[in-house]
């Protein structure tokens, strides 16, 4: 059912996420006029605060968080939040929430941040409390389980009061500029998309790379691990847009039914192409930092590093390797995609001595949000020693090729799509569950063949194996 909400219920609105990034991204849809004067947005968590006590401490959040320019927004923002302490295991306290939301026969747009251990009684208290009707939607932020049996308890649970039109699973990445201009680069210019498959593309590189260590997560992070964390969603995000089929249509049904077909197209890894690992002490931005072991302060076996060569067994990329790495304390923070071409079939400029390399395509997603083709061109001069050939970048710079929007958050987008029951950025049921099949799978090949994380120096790329699992191929990792 189609409908803008005028309710926001923000679960965990004291949180870290809330506090960088839903509070501002709230703010500037606000700022901007994106959002009806009529929403009200009704926060929710443990701590026991009023309204005014509320507001003060987003006001706090916001002066820390939001761009300069947008801070003159924040007194007017501050009128439309209200707040409810809320006990989840304690069912008699959404009947509170209930009277705090007031009316929602114009629409309720749920955020639900939660721990897994607390989808279900989450669950349990909006049906009681009728916050769970056909006026209201919600959106999951991750993670969504651990494997494929727990994700599909919290889907049930979520599936028993909401119907699949009305559930918005949240993976950020989808609403970064970069990554939608992907399907833009794809499907909106002619010249790419008969390359686009076995016969004209080698490999495919995906790289998530952060320079941090635990901050602060250690709870969370050593029971998930690297695998987890950043290849169950954000990567095999990135790898289902890259290979996808075209869909007819820019709409959730079409396009998230050509992920879920790539998705269900991984083939089963094998141990030779799979490398995990954990940082030692090392040294990041002339700094020294210690290993994960000694953050933890306590042994584990937990990877803060995976590499993975996998494959797409359809027609369009039989034999075609992806190969994915993630890891922390890498050298430096960046998300990026590298589609390398193969080369001309035939260089005429051979006998000249000149040395025609395959293109490449890099498409930066963070920090900076760029498009790189490496193109091969004449280097000026007479020749007479021979024609000389070199790459040159063709760079487009997204916040030079388009000046005058404001750049924004992912959060802003995948905020206001919730309120307006737009799902195209949104991970379908399906697709959760294909991801966690190839995950699980991954897992137990490691469990099965005793792979355990190499040590790798905090400041590096990795474990050397990591290198040698591209290398072995001829290929080197783009850095």
């Amino acid at each position: 059912m189609s409908f803008t909400a005028d309710r926001l219920l923000l679960f965990g609105a004291t949180g870290d996420l809330s506090q960088r990034m839903l509070l501002p991204s709230l703010c500037a849809l606000h700022a901007d006029r994106l959002v009806s004067d009529k929403l009200q947005i009704v926060c929710t968590a443990r701590s026991d605060m009023d309204d005014e006590s509320f507001r003060e401490f987003a006001a706090q959040a916001l002066d820390k968080f939001l761009p300069e320019h947008r801070k003159g927004a924040i007194p007017s923002f501050l009128k439309r939040l209200f707040y409810q302490p809320l006990d989840a295991n304690d069912t008699s306290h959404f009947h509170a929430l209930a009277d705090k939301v007031g009316t929602v026969e114009n629409g309720l747009a749920i955020f639900l941040s939660t721990a897994p251990s607390l989808f279900e009684p989450t669950i349990a208290g909006l049906v009681a409390s009728g916050l769970a009707n056909e006026r209201s939607r919600i959106g999951l932020e991750k993670p969504l389980g651990i494997d494929l049996p727990s994700s599909k308890v919290v889907n049930d649970a979520v599936a028993g009061a909401f119907t699949e039109d009305r559930i918005f699973r949240i993976d950020h990445y989808l609403g970064k500029e970069t990554v939608q201009n992907l399907l833009a680069l794809r499907f909106a210019n002619i010249m790419f998309e008969p390359l686009w498959n076995a016969t004209h593309i080698e490999h495919v590189q995906i790289t998530v790379a952060e320079t941090v260590g635990l901050e602060g997560r250690v709870g969370f992070y050593d029971g998930a691990g690297a695998l987890r964390d950043m290849v169950q969603n954000h990567m095999l995000q990135l790898l289902a847009l890259v290979a996808m089929e075209p869909p007819a249509r820019f709409d959730p049904v079409d396009v998230r039914g050509e992920k879920t077909k790539v998705l269900n197209s991984l083939r089963p890894v094998t141990p030779s192409d799979l490398v995990t690992g954990q940082y030692v002490a090392g040294a990041i931005a002339g700094g020294s930092v210690p290993g994960y072991i000694e953050e933890l302060q306590k042994p584990s076996e937990t990877e803060t590093f995976v590499a993975i060569k996998a494959f797409i067994d359809n027609w369009r990329w039989k034999g075609v390797p992806f190969y994915l790495r993630t890891g922390k304390r890498l050298p430096k923070r960046t998300t990026e995609i590298v589609v390398q071409f193969r080369p001309v079939p035939h260089s005429m400029f051979a006998q000249r001595g000149a040395v025609a390399k395959p293109n490449r395509l890099v498409i930066g997603i963070q920090p900076e949000e760029n498009i790189t083709l490496d193109l091969m061109t004449k280097v000026p001069g007479l020749d007479r020693g021979g024609i000389r050939l070199r790459e040159v970048p063709l760079d487009i710079r997204m916040p030079d090729a388009f000046a005058g929007p404001t750049k924004r958050i992912a959060y802003e987008r995948l905020l206001l799509d919730l309120i307006e029951g737009d799902q195209t950025l949104f991970v379908r049921r399906d697709e959760v569950e294909a991801q966690w099949t190839w995950i699980d799978g991954v897992r137990a090949c490691w469990t099965e063949n005793a792979i355990t994380p190499q040590p790798y120096p905090a400041g590096s790329w990795g474990p050397t194996a990591a290198i040698a699992l591209a290398a072995k191929d001829s290929v080197t990792w783009h850095e």
